[in-house]
C-alpha cells in the first residue's frame, strides 16, 4: 500500500498559510506571507533535499498546484525545480480541467478522498502532500494520511489558516526530529 505523507511549514500556533512569499496566499487579509524564509539554513536544506529525493509522487490541492505551477517551472537555478518538474503530480480540484499546464500533472476524478484511497491501493511510489490545507482536512477525516513532516518555526503569527483547525483532534507518534541552526524543529510523526 502506498503511503501518504504531509510536509508543511508551521508557526508555533499552527499557521501554515503563505510561508514562502508575501503574495503567496492573502486570503482572509493575511499579510504575514513569507514568514518561513528567514529560518532557512543548511540543515533544513539537507533534510528537505533528502525528503524530496524520496518523493515518488506529489498530491496537491488546486490552490497549491496553481501556485507551484506558476512558480517552480521558472526557477532554473534551484535544485528542487527539476525534481518538481519531473515527479508525477496528482491534483485534487473540482474546477480545473485537463490538460493541466505543468508537465506530469494528472487531475483526480470525482471526490478527492475517494480518489486518494484508490491511489493508495494501487502499486506505485509513496505520495507527498505539500501545502494543500483543505485537501489535507478531507483526507484526515477519512484516515488517509500516514505521516506528517512538520517544519515548526519559532514564531507565533496570531492569525492565518491552520493545519489543524479547532475541532480536528489527531493522535500522532513522533518518529524522528531534527533541530536547525535557526531554531526550527523538523518533526516526523506517524498517524496513530
Amino acid at each position: 500500500m502506498r503511503k501518504v505523507t504531509v510536509t508543511n511549514n508551521l508557526s508555533l500556533d499552527g499557521v501554515m498559510q503563505a510561508p514562502g512569499r508575501p503574495d503567496e496566499d492573502t486570503r482572509g487579509g493575511f499579510q504575514r506571507g513569507g514568514w518561513a524564509l528567514p529560518y532557512n539554513d543548511e540543515v533544513m536544506g539537507r533534510v528537505m533535499g533528502e525528503g524530496m529525493a524520496q518523493t515518488g509522487a506529489l498530491l496537491l490541492g488546486r490552490r497549491t498546484y496553481q501556485d507551484f505551477a506558476g512558480y517552480w517551472p521558472h526557477q532554473k537555478d534551484n535544485p528542487f525545480t527539476e525534481v518538481l518538474d519531473n515527479v508525477q503530480k496528482y491534483v485534487a480540484s473540482t474546477t480545473l480541467t485537463e490538460p493541466l499546464p505543468w508537465q506530469n500533472s494528472t487531475l483526480l476524478k470525482g471526490d478527492a478522498a475517494d480518489a486518494v484511497a484508490r491511489l493508495k491501493e494501487q502499486p506505485g511510489p509513496d505520495i507527498a502532500i505539500l501545502g494543500s490545507g483543505e485537501l489535507i482536512q478531507s483526507l484526515r477525516a477519512r484516515h488517509l494520511i500516514d505521516e506528517y513532516v512538520l517544519i515548526i518555526h519559532p514564531l507565533i503569527l496570531g492569525s492565518g489558516r491552520r493545519l489543524f483547525p479547532d475541532g480536528a483532534p489527531a493522535a500522532l507518534r513522533l518518529t524522528n526530529s531534527v533541530t536547525t541552526t535557526t531554531g526550527v524543529v523538523i518533526a516526523m510523526y506517524q498517524a496513530a
